[in-house]
Formats: structure tokens, sequence, C-alpha cells
């Protein structure tokens, strides 16, 4: 009842915010991408391509928004902005001339009518996989709130080999077009055998996803290829901090299918055989809990070494969270050993270290030559949130500070032989 009364609130609001700004969507051809993972990277793709090939387009994402070539903060853990500052934004952008607006969507703005009356050209969908069922309670009901976009675009893309294509393909009540690798599709491309890129698995369907919905848009494969030769991904995903003595790499991955992912590939293309993935990550607390086992296994799958930490734990007890992670790393038979013995383990072993700065650092102690250590979770975010309270935080330069006191300590070992 409580939330059939906040989707109206988020209506009513949907409906005053277009009548203000007078109906600005209705100027501009919205792209809503929608999806677990995937969905931001597949958002830069797009506009990068439509700008690329000499459109006029503005795009807002869950890093940043670029609206008639100005840049704007999004703020903490945010991905679609509420109705106001959304419908700001399209104003903005249709006063300059644009003629596209890209949007990354998240399923909470769909099901809650916080994108109510936009006026959408095309839906694109990347996946659905285990995320977000604290507020969905069921999988079906996660791919019914991406089925709200799609069924309200003119144009519907859909990923053929996702598990949520068979639900998806029932519950659409019109034409869709599919993209694929694997399965019968409209658009059946391997980007990498046809352009010789050198993408990962999962950023190939991304790429994909982006070619597709630009080739019906009417964009020339010669001006796809030309701008995805200049594309770079966004800040955060796959980000390599350092790659000497050690590789140290950044990633927005938190659901257990991004670490299937990312951590697959990380493992396959730069852990060398006798050397070790070091992994550090948490789970944000007031998200869902129940695929926190299912991340501590996909992690334990791939890493050599696990060491659990905060992220934005709010007002849940950390030390909680990192032990029901916990309980997927132990299926794989890792073994828990305190912090101060990591350096003494070469792999198969987990600790617990709260404060993420401290854990960043212990994982980059421990690093020898040639060890790559992946720190997911927060990746572009500027906040931690411990309590009611967001303190200001920088992954990168987390990890570039931890880099220079190992190095430090390395230069006083040094010149005290």
């Amino acid at each position: 009842m409580l939330q059939k009364l906040k989707n109206f609130y988020h209506l009513f609001q949907a409906i005053l915010a277009n009548i203000y700004y007078g109906f600005p969507s209705h100027k501009l051809k919205i792209i809503g991408v929608t999806g677990t993972d995937g969905k931001t990277t597949t958002t830069h793709l797009i506009y990068h391509i439509l700008k690329s090939a000499g459109k006029s387009v503005s795009m807002i994402s869950s890093i940043y928004a670029n609206i008639a070539g100005k840049t704007y903060d999004v703020g903490f853990h945010v991905t679609t902005p509420d109705v106001f500052p959304l419908h700001k934004f399209f104003r903005q952008s249709a006063n300059s001339g644009d003629e596209y607006f890209v949007l990354e969507t998240t399923s909470h703005a769909l099901a809650q009518n916080r994108i109510a009356l936009i006026n959408y050209e095309a839906g694109v969908l990347t996946n659905v996989t285990h995320e977000h069922l604290d507020f969905h309670k069921k999988y079906e009901e996660y791919v019914k709130s991406k089925a709200i976009l799609l069924n309200h675009s003119k144009i519907a893309l859909l990923n053929a080999d996702d598990k949520s294509f068979s639900l998806l393909k029932d519950i659409l009540n019109k034409k869709f077009r599919t993209y694929a690798l694997k399965n019968k599709a409209t658009y059946r491309v391997d980007l990498n055998k046809k352009w010789g890129l050198n993408l990962t698995q999962f950023n190939n369907y991304n790429y994909l996803a982006a070619y597709s919905l630009c080739k019906i848009l009417g964009i020339s494969d010669k001006k796809i290829t030309e701008a995805l030769k200049t594309f770079k991904l966004p800040p955060g995903r796959l980000e390599v901090v350092t790659k000497k003595p050690i590789t140290v790499i950044i990633d927005f991955a938190h659901t257990p299918n991004a670490f299937h992912e990312v951590l697959s590939e990380v493992k396959e293309r730069l852990v060398k055989s006798n050397n070790r993935l070091i992994h550090v990550f948490g789970q944000a607390a007031k998200r869902d809990s129940s695929k926190r086992p299912f991340m501590g296994e996909e992690s334990a799958r791939y890493a050599d070494i696990i060491i659990l930490t905060e992220e934005d734990y709010r007002n849940e007890d950390p030390e909680k969270i990192c032990r029901e992670i916990a309980v997927g790393i132990k299926k794989k038979e890792f073994k828990y050993i305190h912090s101060n013995q990591l350096i003494n383990w070469s792999n198969k072993c987990y600790t617990t270290i709260i404060d993420r700065k401290k854990a960043i650092e212990k994982a980059i102690e421990i690093a020898k030559p040639a060890d790559v250590v992946i720190l997911t979770g927060k990746s572009h975010e500027k906040s931690l949130c411990r309590g009611k309270i967001e303190y200001p935080w920088d992954e990168k330069k987390a990890a570039l500070n931890a880099l220079k006191i190992q190095n430090t300590k390395f230069e006083i070992r040094n010149n005290t032989k």
C-alpha cells in the first residue's frame, strides 16, 4: 500500500514537471537504456556514436550528465534523476536544439512512475540478472518493470541471448528487434570478428546493443566504426590505475553476473599462471541482500585472495554484510585468515577489513610483482555512506595513495640495506 502511494506521488510529480517545463521530452528523441549490467557503458556508447556522427545529443548516465555540451554531477548513488531535475535537463537540451537524448533508466524509476509521460523514441535492454529483488521481490516482476520502457518506446531493442528474452517476448505488446551473439536475432554480429576489436565478452554485448540501435536510427557502418575507434570506456569501468609492478583495476561490478563477467575476463586476460588475483569488495545496505552469498561465490570462483570491506553500509552492521557474503566464499573452500597473516598465504583465503581505505592498502601491500588487484563496487562514486552521513570518497585516489605508501616502504627498505 505504501509503495502504491509513493508511485502515485511520483506520477503526480511527473505530471507537474511535464506541465511546468512544457513537456520537453516530446521535443526530443529520447533513447532509454535499461538493464542490470552494462547500462552505463551502453549509454555512453550510443551518445558517443551519435555525437561522432554529427547528431546533436545530450546524455544522463549514473556517472554524469552532459547537457548541451555542459557536464553536470547527478548526485550521490543516483542513476535516473528525480522528475523535476530530469525535466529541467530535458528542457535545457530541447532549448539548445538537440535532436537526441540518451537516458540511463533504472527499474526503480520505471516501476515508481518517475519516467511517466516521457516520449521515448527507443528503449534498449542490456540484460536482466539477479539484482533489486529487495524491491521487485521476484525475477519475473523485475523483468516486467523493464518491459515498461520497452512497451512505451517506438523502437524496442532486446538481447536475444539473455535469459529475460523468453519472458519479455510474451510480455511485450508490440513488435521488437533483437541483437545477439549466439541466438537468432535481427542483428547477429560479433564485432570482434567484424572489425577486429579486442572486446571482453560483456562489452561485446554492450557494443552490439549500441551498434544495433544506431543502425536502426540510420547511422552507417562507416560512421559507427569511426566512432568506436575513439571511444573510451567510462570512468571506473575496467579502469586500469597502474600496470607496474602490480596491476590495479577499479570497476563498478556489484552483482553476481557482473562479478562473473568481469572477474573471468580479468583472470583470463591479465593474470599469468604463477600470479594471483586479489579482489576487494563489499555490498551496499538497503539493496538486494539475497545476492550476497552469490557475490561471494563468484568472487571465490576466480580470485585467489579476497578482502571483504565496506560499501555504503548505511545503518546496517558492515560485519554482518561481510559474513553473509562469506557464506558463498566458504562454498569454494576458502579459509578465513586474520588480515595480519595474509602476507603468509598465497591463495584460497579471505579476510575482512571494514575500513575500505585500509582494505585497499592491505591488498596492495600483499600483492607481489605481476599480481592483479581489482577493486569493485565503488568505481566512479564520490562518497561512502556510513550511517546517515555521506563521506567523501575517491576509489582511484585511494588506490594511488596505497601504491605511494607501498613504494615509500620499498624505498626505505632498500636504503637501510
